[in-house]
């Protein structure tokens, strides 16, 4: 699972999130940094609200949070969301010594963005991918 720090660093990238079911997200800064929550129909449902979307917790009726907005909470996309960011810039995935890189085509020449888990390495290239974007 990605970092905090580095979920904080692709929000701050503009990388969009459209909540669907399977997602994983977290509530920072309320003593909850540690509590990943998954939006499922069941427990975490997405609201499209005419002021924006919410994010309702059904069944919980033992907390005090019904519904936080989608900008309160922080996303952290799975290995396969951040490989289809990367689109046709993604080249390969390779197992190293201390964990993974992940080369991608970073305006014509290969870009390598090494971490000790997968989607760590392949948020720090979406992050790299966002930076040239820009």
């Amino acid at each position: 699972m990605i970092t905090l720090d580095l979920a904080k660093r692709l929000r701050a990238a503009g990388v969009p999130w459209t909540p669907t079911p399977g997602d994983r997200f977290i509530v920072p800064d309320r003593d909850m940094d540690r509590d990943v929550f998954v939006i499922s129909d069941i427990v975490v449902e997405v609201h499209e609200l005419p002021t924006g979307r919410m994010l309702g917790f059904n069944g919980t009726t033992e907390w005090a949070l019904d519904s936080i907005e989608q900008q309160e909470v922080l996303w952290l996309p799975r290995e396969d969301q951040l490989r289809e960011m990367l689109a046709g810039r993604f080249l390969r995935l390779e197992s190293a010594v201390a964990g993974f890189v992940v080369v991608i085509d970073n305006g014509g020449y290969e870009q390598r963005h090494a971490d000790g888990d997968a989607e760590r390495a392949y948020a720090r290239s979406v992050l790299a991918a966002a930076e040239t974007d820009d």
